[in-house]
């Protein structure tokens, strides 16, 4: 499953492709600014961004050329986005390596079309079918159930979240605090044990040994990741 950054300062924007790119299956995060867009490229490393060009402080034209600049980040691909339809833009976006252009108002559509395209081409394993395998175990993204060495196991929806966000990059460590955001929302008001209980009912659930879990590793005073 791929992981989209979208960058832009307009929140119904935000939220209209946070929509729509779940629904097709895909792991968003959202920022409003250009520093925060590349704070979440080092901590999420997103399979791919969508940029608006027109950003406070510091511009999508500045966030691309940065982006750029980190070896292990340039082929991360770049879709621009903006208001401005000046031939001038698309060219200085091209040059610094954005890989597509699109001028709002844009179809969402399309804006996906264009998504799909451009990680086909990095070879990346999009979950054209709907569902992880990792081992025997199953997850059918669409239909919100899991299967373990075969039989279908009842997960409550949060459960399933937390499955889904840990088993879509395997290795890839998760603090509580970066699941907390991730699953239950950027205002949740909580403490961290929240992750903890939920991790231990899913172990239950997943695991044959949960003393010593195949899936799901514990980093203590870190956080957790799935094992990969």
């Amino acid at each position: 499953m791929a992981t989209i950054l979208v960058v832009d300062d307009e929140e119904p924007i935000l939220e209209l492709l946070r929509f729509n790119l779940e629904k097709e299956g895909y792991l968003v995060c959202l920022a409003k600014d250009g520093q925060e867009a590349l704070d979440l490229v080092e901590k999420e490393q997103p399979d791919l961004v969508v940029l608006d060009l027109m950003l406070p402080g510091m511009d999508g034209l500045e966030v691309c050329r940065r982006i750029r600049f980190i070896p292990k980040y340039q082929q991360i691909p770049i879709i621009m986005l903006t208001a401005k339809g000046e031939v001038i833009d698309k060219v200085l976006g091209l040059e610094l390596g954005a890989d597509d252009y699109m001028t709002k108002p844009f179809s969402p559509r399309e804006l996906i079309a264009r998504i799909k395209a451009r990680l086909r081409r990095i070879n990346l394993p999009e979950e054209s079918d709907s569902q992880l395998i990792r081992g025997e175990l199953r997850i059918d993204i669409k239909g919100f159930r899991v299967y373990v060495r075969g039989a279908e196991t009842e997960l409550t929806p949060k459960e399933f979240e937390l499955l889904r966000v840990l088993a879509a990059h395997p290795g890839r460590v998760y603090s509580r605090d970066d699941l907390l955001e991730r699953i239950w929302g950027y205002e949740y008001d909580g403490d961290t044990r929240t992750v903890d209980v939920h991790v231990r009912h899913l172990r239950l659930k997943i695991e044959q040994d949960p003393s010593n879990p195949e899936y799901i590793e514990t980093l203590r005073g870190i956080g957790y990741r799935f094992k990969g």
